[in-house]
Formats: structure tokens, C-alpha cells, sequence
């Protein structure tokens, strides 16, 4: 079963870099439980970092991965329209040849009963 977030322990290598850090930065007549509190605090603190980075990582999947769809999608919407173009390309070459031809057939005509 799954762990509740508030109950998770932190991870052995956090304890001991928050300690490293809280050590490094302990101040002369510093009691042990101050810096006990003091490695508790930045180990809170990377705790919430690593949270929120990996929030970060989850929403830039989640953003690539939309990006994919929406590019596959396109490109699966060009793919079928690529066929009805061809078709309507010959649609004004039609037009304008039977338009060349009914003028043309008009000329012959008014000059036949013209003369």
C-alpha cells in the first residue's frame, strides 16, 4: 500500500548532507541540539526542493508529450487533406477552359450571323 506523504521519512543521504551542511555552518558555543535543529530545517528544505523539482520535471513531460500529440495530429490533418487539394486544384483549370470555349463559340456565332 502507499505510503502517506506526511508519515514518508526522508532519505538516509539527505539526513547526512543536512547534517554535513548544519555542521559546516555551526557557530562556536553551538549546542549539539541546536545544530541537530538546524540540519532538521535544511533537510526540510531540500525535502521541498526535491518536491518541486520533480513537479517541474512532471509538468515539462507533460507538456512535451501534449506537444507530440498536438504535432502528430497535424501531421495526421495533413495527410488527409493532401488528397481533396489535388482535386479542387483542377477545379479552375476546368472552369477557365469552358469559359475559353462558350467565349470562342460566341465569337463564331455572332460572326456567322453577323455576315
Amino acid at each position: 500500500m502507499a505510503k502517506s506523504k506526511k508519515n514518508q521519512n526522508p532519505s538516509q543521504e539527505t539526513v547526512t548532507e543536512a547534517m554535513q551542511i548544519a555542521r559546516a555552518t555551526q557557530r562556536p558555543g553551538q549546542t549539539k541540539e541546536q545544530t541537530k535543529l538546524i540540519a532538521m530545517g535544511i533537510q526540510k528544505g531540500i525535502d521541498q526542493y526535491k518536491k518541486q523539482h520533480k513537479a517541474k520535471l512532471r509538468e515539462m513531460d507533460k507538456r512535451k508529450k501534449k506537444e507530440q500529440r498536438s504535432k502528430q495530429l497535424d501531421a495526421e490533418i495533413t495527410e488527409q487533406t493532401d488528397t481533396p487539394q489535388q482535386s479542387t486544384n483542377k477545379l479552375p483549370w476546368v472552369l477557365l477552359t469552358l469559359s475559353w470555349l462558350l467565349f470562342a463559340s460566341y465569337l463564331i456565332a455572332s460572326l456567322l450571323y453577323t455576315t
